[in-house]
Order: structure tokens, then C-alpha cells, then sequence
């Protein structure tokens, strides 16, 4: 029996615990068989490798080169537990604006009360990451029209052939959901003119910039619409398709952005081992591009690749390409983050276990006799698959415990669970990394690559700010093996990374035993929420980036997800506390003493702001934001650093709400619900 618990602990190490290394280490540019009007930077450097500092990133040079590439990469497993949330972001102004504190939009110094004509002062843009860079949403306004986009689930018959398989929780396929819907564009400004224009078939996620509606979709793969489509919407009442994007050769959507007069789309494909080169991501405009073998970039040591990603710059007014770079990665979700400067792609990727243990048994040689630990040594460098060598790996182990009595076999297996709870705890770093990929704005050339311990959460786990790149992580919970890992192991780091991507200073072991629910950094501080039964606030000084440090910790029951700053002292947080929805607002004034100054908890359980941040809304200058919820609509006031629920509207799935002037907007799935904020009086309502 005793044979039977150790040998099974050794198959729950095979089975979940052993993953292999995966990291994107860079990016390039090149020059694709192009559409017309396609002028790409060309580097200068050399065709197959970039500059001395990114030595190991290079192109394939044939498709002969990338099938070998696949098959040494089989070596190899893969496991990814980060997620893509939210994507890029970023901004095109001075580190000040980038905090997204409150401020007031004027897109008009011409004064109206909104009832009649004029242009109006003040109008909300998408609650993004950094001010600046606008994030795909489902709700846009220029201050007189309001573009709504309300996705419809429509269930319809599995297609037979060339279809994804949407696996169902028995087994087996399931009929995948289809999104449909529509695009409504209302006319909101002035009040007394609130009226429905006209409508755009079809749904996504929407960009607008000077006139053009880039309508993105979702969920391609499931049947939806598989184009990128810019609507010129200067009549709204008549809307017409001027560019088009198709995704081609099974293309999904990872990420999209809007900066300047440019959509950075991130689009990933599967790759195909019998032919995986050339593959055509898209055509634009009707005319497809093809990405050939000696176009795509990987790391010079074999990984555990699946997917392409492929970065473009699209000009918003033509749909035409202006740069565009493509590299090797795997179907685990990244995470993206942009700045004025820079898109920061990060990939997660686990240790080599067979190392891990080898260094293991080296350490604790007095533990097993010398020929375990050499035949597990000589295995890390034997060219096998990972199931091979974790065959080979158990065998050892197995031949080691079939000579041991019962006696030692029992204190064998405590001896071992003891030393390894101590070196996981000691090495767990090891186990679990995080690539990150720096590449140009300005012609989406690579500048930096490097990896930090640990998985970030999403795209606030990023920040740039003087030339550094801090990223928060959490380390321990992604990696199982020897009965170790998952939240009791896991601790919480922030790092401090220079231009070059060289860490210069960490601060670690914030919330030891907890995760990262939330981030948010603000020039030369940051804020991490960690949860496991309460909620560590704590406030970090990042003043010099060669030494990090945490100034001061805050516990209060639950847990908030989004950290929004309301002003530069205070700190709001939106989440939950027993199973509702909760509020909550932090003194940050003395960094060393943070302290909760008002909370406030909803009879709701879930709000879409605590995932998606696109959903909160911040007016600061009435100082109030709007919550969704599943009764309906919130709007509480922050004013005198209190929490109060000034206003809600019930009856109405809420999904967004925007201002324009002092008239807030809740729109809901069929309804559109304007208030006064002077008085908070409903001074419209519009059926959808």
C-alpha cells in the first residue's frame, strides 16, 4: 500500500507537475509580399539575427527549418494560466495625464446647456489603462452621436465542415453560440434631439476616430463575423462600409489598440506542422498578404510552439498596413500592454522540472545514494520528449523505492514531502516564468526582451513610467508537482525592469499564500491588491528603480479587483465582500499608513466594472462614478472622501454609461436613460 501512495505521488508529478520551457524572447520587422500601399521599415541588421543584445532571436530560414523547429520543440510541453484582459493600452502625453486621474474632456470651449444647439464642453472617453490610447469597447460617443453595439447569442447548427469544435463539459461537440446583433447610433447631443439614427448589422467591439467606426468582432472562431470592418458614420443616419479587414487562414483577434491615427491589431493563428509556412494572417481591402517562412521569428532555443501572433498597424481612415512583425508563441493567453513608447507582449512559460528535481536530489544527496542522483543528472541532457524523460524519471524513483524495506520507505516518503515543501518554497521561481517582448511603436521594431519570476494577472500588471517597465506578478500558484503549488504556495512580486529589459530592483513575497486580484500603478508608487480570506492594500514606493520597496499594508475583509485612482491621494477599489459587490475608498496621503476612508457594499453580487474596466465610469468633476449592475444602474458620489449612493436606476440591464456635459447617459440593453447631474433628475429616456 505504501508502494502504491509513493508511486502515486510520482504519477500526479508526471501528470501535471512537469512543464518545459516556453518563452517568446522577441520580435522584427520585415518585408512581406505586400498589398498595395504597404511601406514597412525595413531593418537594417542583419537578415537571420537582431542586433548583439537579442542574439537569440532569429528568423526561420525555410520551411524545412521551421518543421525541424516543430519537431524539437515536442521536447517540450507547455502550460499557460495567464490571461489576455483587456490587452494594450497606453497613451500620447506627458507621465502626468498617464495617471487617469479625473479630469473633465472639453472638446468645445462653446458654451450649451445641452437642451439646444451648440457643441458641447465636456465629454467621457472609454476608461482605459493610460489616457490617451483608446481600448476597443462596446459603447463610443463623439459628444453628439453615441454608438452602441449590443451582441445577440443566436444558436445555429454545427457546421460540418472546417469548423472549430467547441468541446462540451461530457465530451464530445456542442452547437456553438453565434454572435449576432446590431450597431445602434443615437443622437444624444443636445437633450431634446435624443433620437435612434440608424443602425449597423452585425456586433464587436468598436474605435472610432475621425468620422470612422472601426467595428472589431469577437469570437470569430464561433461563427461570428470574421471581418474588420471601418464605417464612415460623418450622416450616422447612413453609415457606409469604407475599408475591411479579413481574417484569413483561421486568424483570431488577441488585441487591438488605437493610437494616433493607427489600430495595433494583434492577431494570432494556428499552425499547421505539415505546412506551416507560408499562411496569409489577412487580407486588407480584398488583397491578402502572405507571411513566408523567412518572414517569422522564434527564439533560438527550441520551444513548445502552436500559434503565430502577428502585430499590424492598421491606418484607421484607409483600413492600409503600415508595419506589421510576426513571431512563433503558444495558444496560452498573453498579456499585452502599450505605452506612448512601447508594446510590452509578455508570454508565460514553466521551468524545466527535470531540472528542477536533478538540482533537488544534488542538494539532498545524503537523501537518495549517488546513482539516483547521476542517472536523473545525465537525464536533463538527453534529446527526448518530456513524457520520455518523465518515464525514465519514475523508473529511477521506482527502482530506488523497490529497495528500501518498509521501514525506509516510510521515512523516505516523509523525508521527501519535508525537503521539498522547503526547496519549492526556496526555488519556486525557478518553476515559472514570465517573457516580455519590447517592441517600437514607431514601426513595431524590437528594442528588449527579458523574463521575470511569475505570471502578471492582466494589462495593470504593466506599467512604464521613466523609462522603466515595473510588472507585478504572482509566483507559485501556476506549477503543481510533489503535491505543491496552487494558492498555499504562492507569494506576490513586483519588479522593476530598465529600457533594456535588465531588472534593476523587486520587491517580493507581497501576500505570501495569496494572488494578485489587482494592480494599478501611478507614476512613482503602486498599488497591489492580494486575497486568499482578506485584503492586503499595499502601497509601494518605486521612486528608485534600484530599490523597490513596500511602504505600507492595509487588511480588510474581501477583496477588490480594479483599483481606479479618484484623485492623487485616494485610491478606489471595486469588488466584492461576502458574495456582494463592494466599494472602497483608500487614503494613500501617508504612503507608510494607508487607510480605508468610506466602503460602501450593493445588494448585488457581481458588477461588469470588477472584470471589465471598460464599464466604470468616473466624472471628476461632479465626483461620482457609475456602477453596473445585474438590478440595474449606480452612480455613487467620492465627495468629502465619502461613499454615497446618489442615484439608481432600476429596470434597466446596464451596461455602460458616458457624460456629455452634465447629462449622464445609462445604456442598457433596450434603453437609453439620461439624468441631470445637477439634480439627478431623469431628463430623457430613449427605447431601443
Amino acid at each position: 500500500m505504501k508502494t502504491i501512495k509513493f508511486m502515486h505521488a510520482i504519477a500526479i508529478i508526471a501528470a501535471v507537475g512537469i512543464i518545459a520551457t516556453l518563452i517568446l524572447v522577441g520580435l522584427s520587422n520585415f518585408q512581406f509580399p505586400l498589398p498595395d500601399g504597404f511601406k514597412p521599415n525595413i531593418s537594417s541588421q542583419s537578415p537571420s539575427t537582431q542586433s548583439s543584445g537579442l542574439t537569440s532571436i532569429q528568423h526561420f530560414s525555410s520551411e524545412s527549418d521551421f518543421k525541424k523547429y516543430l519537431e524539437k520543440g515536442k521536447n517540450f510541453s507547455s502550460f499557460s494560466t495567464s490571461r489576455m484582459l483587456g490587452g494594450m493600452s497606453g497613451a500620447q502625453m506627458a507621465p502626468m495625464a498617464q495617471t487617469n486621474l479625473p479630469t473633465a474632456t472639453g472638446l468645445s470651449q462653446k458654451a450649451s446647456d445641452g437642451l439646444g444647439g451648440g457643441e458641447p464642453e465636456r465629454v467621457s472617453e472609454t476608461n482605459v489603462q493610460v489616457a490617451g490610447i483608446d481600448e476597443p469597447d462596446i459603447v463610443k460617443t463623439d459628444g453628439e452621436d453615441i454608438f452602441f453595439s449590443s451582441p445577440q447569442p443566436e444558436i445555429v447548427p454545427m457546421i460540418k465542415s472546417g469548423a472549430v469544435c467547441v468541446p462540451g463539459n461530457m465530451g464530445g461537440c456542442v452547437t456553438p453560440p453565434r454572435q449576432t446583433g446590431e450597431i445602434d447610433s443615437i443622437k444624444a447631443f443636445p437633450i431634446d434631439a435624443l433620437k435612434s439614427e440608424g443602425k449597423i448589422e452585425g456586433s464587436g467591439n468598436l474605435l472610432l476616430k475621425n468620422n470612422i467606426l472601426a467595428v472589431i468582432p469577437e469570437n470569430s472562431y464561433l461563427g461570428g463575423q470574421n471581418k474588420i470592418v471601418g464605417y464612415d458614420v460623418s450622416d450616422p443616419k447612413l453609415p457606409k462600409a469604407k475599408w475591411s479587414v479579413e481574417l484569413k487562414d483561421s486568424s483570431q483577434i488577441s488585441s487591438a489598440r488605437l493610437y494616433g491615427d493607427k489600430i495595433y491589431l494583434v492577431t494570432k493563428n494556428i499552425i499547421k506542422p505539415e505546412h506551416p509556412c507560408p499562411f496569409e494572417p489577412m487580407a486588407v481591402n480584398g488583397k491578402a498578404f502572405s507571411v513566408s517562412c523567412i518572414e517569422i521569428y522564434h527564439p533560438v532555443a527550441p520551444i513548445s510552439t502552436d500559434i503565430t501572433y502577428t502585430v499590424t498597424a492598421l491606418d484607421i481612415s484607409t483600413g492600409e498596413a503600415k508595419d506589421t512583425t510576426t513571431f512563433v508563441g503558444s495558444s496560452g493567453d498573453s498579456v499585452v500592454y502599450m505605452s506612448p513608447n512601447a508594446i510590452y507582449a509578455t508570454y508565460y512559460y514553466s521551468g524545466d522540472f527535470i531540472k528542477f528535481a536533478a538540482d533537488f536530489f544534488n542538494d539532498n544527496k545524503d537523501f537518495v545514494p549517488d546513482w539516483v542522483s547521476e542517472k536523473i543528472n545525465k537525464l536533463e541532457g538527453y534529446d527526448l520528449s518530456v513524457s520520455a524523460k518523465m518515464a525514465e524519471f519514475s523508473d529511477v524513483l521506482e527502482r530506488y523505492q523497490n529497495s528500501l524495506n518498509s521501514d525506509d520507505r516510510m521515512k523516505t516518503e516523509n523525508e521527501l514531502r519535508n525537503r521539498m515543501e522547503k526547496y519549492f518554497a526556496d526555488h519556486k521561481r525557478e518553476l515559472e516564468k514570465t517573457g516580455i517582448v519590447k517592441i517600437s511603436v514607431d514601426g513595431l521594431n524590437v528594442e528588449a526582451s527579458g523574463a521575470v519570476p511569475g505570471k502578471p494577472l492582466n494589462q495593470f500588471s504593466l506599467d512604464e513610467y521613466q523609462n522603466h517597465l515595473r510588472i507585478a506578478t504572482t509566483v507559485g500558484s501556476g506549477w503543481w508537482g510533489f503535491g505543491f503549488g496552487g494558492t498555499r504556495d504562492s507569494a506576490n512580486d513586483v519588479y522593476v525592469l530598465d529600457g533594456e529589459l535588465r531588472t534593476t530592483g523587486s520587491v517580493t513575497d507581497l501576500g505570501v499564500e495569496e494572488k494578485i486580484y489587482s494592480a494599478r500603478f501611478i507614476e512613482d508608487k503602486g498599488y497591489l491588491v492580494t486575497f486568499r480570506q482578506t485584503d492586503p492594500f499595499f502601497v509601494l514606493d518605486l521612486s528608485d528603480p534600484a530599490n523597490p520597496k513596500k511602504s505600507g499594508e492595509l487588511k480588510i475583509p474581501g477583496y477588490s479587483s480594479y483599483l481606479h485612482p479618484v484623485a492623487k491621494d485616494k485610491i478606489l477599489g471595486i469588488g466584492q465582500e461576502d458574495s456582494r459587490v463592494k466599494a472602497t475608498l483608500f487614503d494613500v496621503s501617508s504612503p507608510e499608513n494607508p487607510k480605508e476612508l468610506s466602503t460602501y457594499k450593493l445588494d448585488e453580487y457581481w458588477t461588469e466594472a470588477a472584470n471589465d474596466h471598460h464599464a466604470f465610469l468616473l466624472d471628476g468633476k461632479h465626483e461620482i462614478f457609475f456602477l453596473p449592475g445585474s438590478k440595474g444602474g449606480y452612480v455613487f458620489s467620492y465627495a468629502n472622501s465619502q461613499l454615497k449612493l446618489v442615484k439608481t436606476v432600476a429596470d434597466i440591464q446596464a451596461h455602460r454609461a458616458v457624460y456629455i456635459n452634465d447629462y449622464l447617459y445609462i445604456i442598457g440593453t433596450d434603453r437609453i436613460v439620461v439624468l441631470d447631474e445637477k439634480n439627478w433628475e431623469k431628463v430623457g429616456e430613449l427605447e431601443l
